[in-house]
């Protein structure tokens, strides 16, 4: 063996690997994707439950953000908004509007098919890759992460429009902590953090867990729970992740027994999904 080959081969030894588990994650919620938009070809000028978009809309942006994240992982530079809500969703719409397909089949290939790319050029340039990325720079590992919890979001969308089962599971919302956990900070909404001083721990049944700490405006997000948080909330992963990305209120998730609360000073947890933007 050459001396460049023995570099090369030490260098791929040390490259970090994504996640266990989120390839296969990303591979099958494309998967299952493809096959709700196949099997519900004819509905596709169905609205979203609550929402502007159609099931084809939806599927369009959903293959168009699989494409952009490709481009990304591979080391393109795609601007996109300025990683505010009003601009993502400025971006979104231009980006529809300039891209006429709403037919289920070719969007259901496009969306499988970019997941692949994705996962190829994470796989290549490793997890530890740092890429620009609409909501600020991030590794490979949480570009991976971001694009699952993208899809997981919308395929739940593309699920209750289509009167289909959505694919949302604990494993799969466990993998999506790293992507959620790395721009919580970004999507502070600093008037309602203003008002508030409070350490939490926010716990999944499902095992997975992190810490948030609230004060002065400011909101620092620690991959472990506080030792002694002020307010623990322990929550069903599927209710966490779609009250994380705007689809389901506190609320009725309280009524349902799917979130619990204890501490010190339980009465901060109504507080907390107000502290963000859905990303």
């Amino acid at each position: 063996m050459e001396e460049n080959d023995v570099g090369s081969a030490a260098e791929r030894d040390v490259r970090a690997e994504l996640p266990e588990g989120l390839e296969t994650a990303v591979r099958d919620t494309a998967a299952a994707i493809a096959a709700l938009l196949r099997g519900g070809a004819d509905g596709m000028g169905v609205r979203i439950p609550g929402a502007l978009w159609s099931a084809g809309e939806a599927a369009a942006h959903l293959a168009l953000a699989n494409e952009l994240m490709a481009e990304l992982a591979a080391g393109s530079e795609r601007p996109y908004g300025d990683g505010t809500p009003q601009s993502l969703a400025a971006a979104n719409e231009a980006s529809l509007a300039a891209f006429g397909q709403r037919e289920a089949e070719p969007l259901a290939a496009m969306i499988e098919e970019q997941a692949e790319a994705c996962l190829r050029a994470l796989r290549a340039g490793g997890a530890d890759t740092t890429v620009v990325t609409p909501l600020g720079t991030m590794s490979g590992q949480v570009l991976g992460s971001y694009l699952l919890t993208h899809m997981l979001g919308h395929g739940y969308d593309l699920a209750r429009a289509l009167g289909r089962p959505h694919m949302l599971d604990a494993d799969r919302v466990e993998l999506t902590l790293p992507f959620l956990t790395a721009v919580m900070e970004r999507v502070t909404e600093p008037a309602r953090a203003a008002g508030t001083t409070a350490s939490y721990a926010i716990r999944l049944w499902s095992g997975g867990s992190f810490g948030v700490r609230v004060e002065a405006g400011t909101v620092r997000v620690d991959t472990r729970p506080p030792e002694r948080p002020d307010c623990t909330i322990a929550i069903e992963p599927v209710t966490f992740l779609l009250m994380a990305l705007g689809r389901l209120g506190q609320w009725s998730a309280l009524a349902r027994g799917r979130i619990l609360v204890r501490g010190r000073r339980p009465w901060l947890a109504p507080r907390f999904p107000g502290l963000f933007t859905a990303p």
